[in-house]
């Protein structure tokens, strides 16, 4: 054989050997199939959604905004500066992507009326939960260039919270810490990763990037675990502290927190196919799904170190987050891992939709979910509704009938 009959050769056998490796990847690649009866909890539970959210739409202020339940039982609203403005118009834009009632588009058109004017909005680094929750759903299901343009300067609102010293977005403008960064501000960044698309300008994602890999170096501990805040210097960029502020003890793992950061991570790797994040999604959802402090219905309790678990209590919405995240995470995994992900959004699934998590029709204050926690330590928002967990618990369960083509 002549030397070039040897180099086809061999050129050959290296690309068999790629479609070889190619196939073997893509039929080891997981596949969702809905089990009937998570199913029928599924939509079981979007029926009684829309209902319930129908009744909430009866009892919320004109020009407020509804957030959990107060000490007296009663509905507790917000304006819409409060960070978590946003979920109940998204949730009634995924409400009204499953059953198309118009009085639901109708009440999310009317509330999103409310938010526009936080585009502008500077001051804060929720602007992803609050506008593209909200905003970015609805341009999801009706494009039209209003909610673009009003994304858009969401988007250059939030990037103005960049330093790029620091390599992050600045969660907090307080006394008490000069450049405080949260974990929940992975959440954020989707917003500028849609932006990129939308518009064509790569800053956007430069500023997602940078954020999520700056975050990767310095909020998480070996095992995976996260701080809720680290504190940078503002000029040098280097670390001054960490503090789990809202968790048990600065060294232990708020289950919120793991639930952002699992959440965010899919997210970027969906945007970017970079694997490093993918990599990292998948280190913390080990850390969720094996730990010894999970209990069997993998409802968490607010943390993964409270030492004493008897009178704990649970957090529905880090269950909600992390069975949304679980079930996108699975579709980038192998069988083994998509497997394991996919299941374990089923039993979430499964212990949100019984009687002790989902309230009965007209109770709650019209929420889905009864039993998450806001902050625990300092007494706010325990045991109560929140309007996030039933946004994140109504998005995993459309997530479950699309991805299954269902």
């Amino acid at each position: 054989m002549n030397m070039t009959n040897t180099t086809t050769a061999r050129y050959a056998a290296a690309c068999l050997l790629i479609c070889s490796s190619w196939l073997q990847q893509a039929k080891a690649q997981f596949t969702p199939k809905a089990n009937k009866q998570v199913l029928q909890l599924v939509n079981n539970d979007l029926d009684f959604a829309v209902k319930q959210y129908k009744h909430m739409a009866q009892h919320v202020p004109e020009k407020l905004l509804p957030r959990t339940t107060n000490s007296d039982g009663g509905l507790m609203t917000s304006n819409t500066g409060w960070w978590t403005s946003g979920f109940y118009p998204g949730t009634l834009w995924y409400l009204y992507e499953y059953a198309h009632d118009t009085a639901v588009q109708a009440e999310a058109t009317k509330r999103m009326l409310l938010l526009t004017k936080e585009q502008y909005n500077k001051g804060t680094h929720d602007l992803g939960f609050m506008m593209y929750c909200s905003f970015g759903n609805a341009y999801r299901l009706q494009p039209s260039d209003a909610y673009k343009k009003i994304l858009i300067t969401s988007s250059n609102s939030l990037s103005t919270r960049f330093k790029p010293t620091v390599g992050c977005i600045k969660s907090w403008d307080n006394k008490e810490w000069q450049f405080p960064v949260i974990i929940d501000n992975m959440m954020n960044l989707e917003l500028l990763c849609w932006a990129s698309k939308a518009t064509g300008d790569s800053s956007y994602l430069h500023i997602a990037k940078t954020h999520a890999n700056t975050t990767m170096a310095h909020h998480f501990r070996p095992d995976y675990s996260s701080y809720h805040v680290v504190n940078y210097d503002t000029t040098t960029g280097k670390v001054i502290s960490r503090i789990t502020a809202q968790g048990y003890a600065d060294e232990s793992a708020w289950s919120r927190g793991q639930a952002w950061g699992l959440y965010g991570y899919t997210v970027m790797y969906r945007e970017t196919k970079d694997p490093a994040y993918l990599q990292q999604a998948q280190h913390i959802a080990a850390y969720i799904l094996n730990n010894p402090a999970m209990p069997k219905d993998l409802v968490p309790y607010w943390d993964y170190n409270i030492p004493d678990t008897a009178n704990a209590k649970r957090d529905a919405s880090a269950a909600a987050i992390t069975a949304s995240a679980l079930l996108e995470l699975s579709t980038y995994a192998d069988k083994k891992e998509g497997t394991k992900y996919w299941t374990a959004a089923e039993s979430i699934i499964r212990s949100l939709s019984s009687a002790a998590y989902l309230a009965k029709e007209g109770e709650n204050n019209n929420f889905l979910l009864m039993h998450s926690t806001g902050f625990f330590k300092a007494n706010s928002e325990v045991d109560v509704p929140l309007t996030y967990a039933d946004y994140y618990f109504v998005e995993a369960l459309m997530r479950y009938k699309k991805l299954t083509g269902k």
